[in-house]
């Protein structure tokens, strides 16, 4: 049974409920007496009991090795013409993608359970035909690994039909010829007006370009609207903005039919450069000049103060209290493997704790902003970020601010627009963390003195996507309560635009001539509950009923009950944003505690998600999983991701829409 969750930078916990569920973290007793302190037993690292399951190849992303072999294989079997994708047309065959392709989930139980043979490790391919009469995109499921001997199409299985050609996603190659487009041949149409209003110089490159999505007005469109910043080095571009727009019309095939079709500059349109230059030479255009002055430290993300004394650190008395082995985490009460989706970013499999397996995946699938303003580049904004790689676009992270020292830093290999795998270094870091707060605790001296407590640390794994200007944090945080909580955290730069007109209306004024558009943010979460035992969907709530009092049957109280209702369908399991929800959502396994009580996992989301967009929207089913907190679907192979990396580019007929899950199907009694 899946169920998929929206964030807005904040968090889901999964808590176990049944046994104790405290794990077996140490405690602290003692009785009341001053002056005495915790003894710390001399218990070495090597002597813990850490377990690494010998299936760790089953969800391991793929090594440089497999990745080399799977592109070696490719252009063996798709011929002469494939053209490395980092060099690419869009008239060219080229693989823009290869990673690891997930086992079905059955053969992957049956073989962690059973003992069956692990299922073939296979890679998916992504490949771009644009030298053929029908261009298309091609998905191919390449295996098995480390010696790949056949290949699979499997476009239709996954997608239903042919992946229209305008859908793919857009090359580096691509951006870099638009770029040389506009700077080479568009920007000179315009130089006295550029002289004047931003220090322009032909080829000097103080400007940059910026992309925005969707790309067009409908489907089969890809025109997309770049905005002009000044090229500020080491303090974010991306907070300086010239007032100049451009929509660049790049569907045809050809780089040289390329056009500009509309030019935004300082509040009014334009049907080309050549007439804004004209208009500007005539003196029509009222130019706002905006100073080249983005250097100073108040842009920068460096300290503005002297630094201080040390901050505290973390360190391990007795070394770290868990492992990590190629992709599989191991401690005293959880293993776990970890992973990097080229697009929908950071997951993780076969979850155990206290060796018993408590979900089958936890992953990221989505992250969504939505934009507001009154240029065009904002107005239209909506950004699905798995459309551009949640994966690919990690960051090295670095010691000591985005993780503590002693973390363990593992790297991540993959290909992407090249025939050669990379490696991101430091991607993924695995630390213990103390929360600041103990899990439990109790204090008395009413009839008897003593004193109660457990510590709280939890085990982190973390990434970071920089998505362009923003940086997201991606928390998997594992607690010895057995409970599994997931954070989103947004930092680095806003997004900016010109500031004219009613400009106020769609968000405040960052700088004398630049607008922080409003905006929203949204982050979509699969959550595969354990796989091997049936499972019913409980509704937790409480109401006050009146009663009369007992003893005094002539007053009435208010007393507080639970009630408890069986949700069925998918239907009933799925929650609008901002509708009433169950206080507690129940999922409950055909077992039960010594108490009688079913045993599962209580979901519990802490998100403060904006406004899904109008379902009226023309683009709105590209993104429909955010018109829920939470929906609880069956898990089928058939639907593997609440989105897909095509509905960027053609959001108004979207390849994945999340709401044909939700058909009425049972969702009682399901594995």
């Amino acid at each position: 049974m899946a169920f998929f969750l929206i964030l807005s930078l904040c968090s889901v916990l999964v808590i176990g409920t049944g046994e104790c569920g405290g794990g077996s973290e140490e405690g602290f007793e003692r009785e009341c007496k001053p002056g005495l302190f915790p003894h710390c037993p001399s218990i070495s690292p090597s002597a813990q009991h850490w377990t690494h399951p010998g299936q760790s190849q089953l969800f391991a992303d793929l090594s440089r090795e497999e990745l080399t072999a799977v592109m070696s294989f490719l252009t063996q079997q798709l011929g002469p013409g494939l053209v490395d994708a980092a060099q690419a047309r869009p008239s060219d065959n080229c693989v823009f993608s290869v990673e690891l392709q997930l086992p079905p989930k059955a053969a992957a139980l049956a073989h962690l359970d059973r003992g069956s043979p692990p299922p073939a490790r296979e890679a998916l391919a992504i490949v771009f035909f644009g030298r053929q009469p029908q261009p298309n995109v091609t998905e191919l499921v390449v295996g098995p690994l480390p010696h790949p001997s056949y290949m699979r199409d499997v476009t239709v299985e996954r997608h239903g039909g042919p992946l229209p050609y305008h859908r793919r996603p857009v090359l580096i190659r691509e951006y870099l010829d638009i770029d040389q487009m506009i700077f080479d041949r568009e920007l000179p149409q315009a130089a006295g007006l550029l002289h004047h209003c931003c220090f322009y110089k032909h080829q000097g490159r103080n400007l940059v370009m910026v992309t925005t999505a969707p790309r067009g007005v409908q489907s089969g469109d890809r025109a997309t609207w770049f905005g002009l910043y000044y090229n500020i080095s080491g303090a974010g571009f991306y907070l300086h903005p010239v007032g100049l727009e451009l929509l660049v019309d790049h569907k045809a095939l050809d780089p040289a039919r390329w056009t500009i079709q509309k030019v935004f500059f300082q509040g009014r349109y334009y049907k080309s450069l050549a007439q804004l230059e004209d208009e500007f030479e005539a003196g029509l255009v009222n130019v706002v000049l905006i100073p080249d002055n983005g250097t100073g430290a108040s842009w920068s993300l460096k300290s503005q103060v002297p630094p201080g004394p040390a901050p505290p650190l973390q360190f391990h008395p007795q070394g770290p209290r868990f492992s990590v082995q190629g992709s599989r985490v191991a401690s005293s009460l959880w293993t776990f493997s970890f992973g990097l989706g080229a697009f929908t970013g950071p997951r993780i499999f076969d979850i155990r704790f206290q060796g018993e397996r408590v979900a089958y995946e936890v992953s990221v699938q989505e992250a969504l902003t939505i934009y507001g303003g009154n240029s065009p580049s904002a107005l239209r904004s909506r950004y699905t970020d798995g459309g551009f790689g949640l994966g690919h676009f990690s960051s090295p992270l670095t010691h000591g601010v985005d993780c503590p020292y002693l973390a363990t830093y593992v790297d991540w290999h993959f290909l992407l627009e090249s025939q050669a795998p990379k490696t991101i270094r430091d991607a993924f870091c695995v630390f213990e963390q103390n929360q600041g707060l103990p899990l439990r605790r109790h204090h008395s001296d009413i009839h008897s003195h003593y004193f109660g407590g457990l510590t709280e640390t939890v085990l982190v794994v973390r990434s970071v996507s920089t998505m362009l200007n923003y940086d997201y944090v991606w928390d998997m945080v594992f607690h010895p309560s057995g409970a599994i909580e997931v954070k989103f955290h947004a930092t680095g730069y806003i997004s900016s635009t010109f500031l004219f007109g009613a400009a106020r209306n769609y968000g405040n004024q960052v700088g004398e001539h630049t607008l922080g558009t409003a905006h929203t943010h949204s982050a979509h979460f699969k959550v595969d509950l354990d796989g091997r035992l049936e499972s019913w969907v409980w509704a937790e709530d409480m109401v006050f009923v009146p009663m009369p009092v007992p003893w005094s049957p002539e007053h009435q109280i208010q007393r507080l009950q639970v009630t408890r209702k069986l949700l069925e369908t998918e239907e009933q399991a799925a929650f609008p944003l901002g509708s009433a929800s169950p206080r507690y959502l129940y999922l409950a396994s055909n077992q039960s505690n010594k108490w009688g009580h079913p045993r599962g996992y209580c979901i519990q989301t802490l998100s403060f998600a904006g406004e899904p967009l109008p379902q009226n929207s023309s683009m709105e089913r590209a993104f429909s999983w955010g018109r829920y907190q939470l929906a609880v679907t069956q898990q089928k192979e058939e639907e593997p991701s609440s989105t897909s990396i095509y509905n960027v580019n053609d959001p108004w007929t979207p390849t994945v829409d999340f709401t044909d899950f939700i058909n009425n199907e049972t969702v009682a009694g399901q594995l």
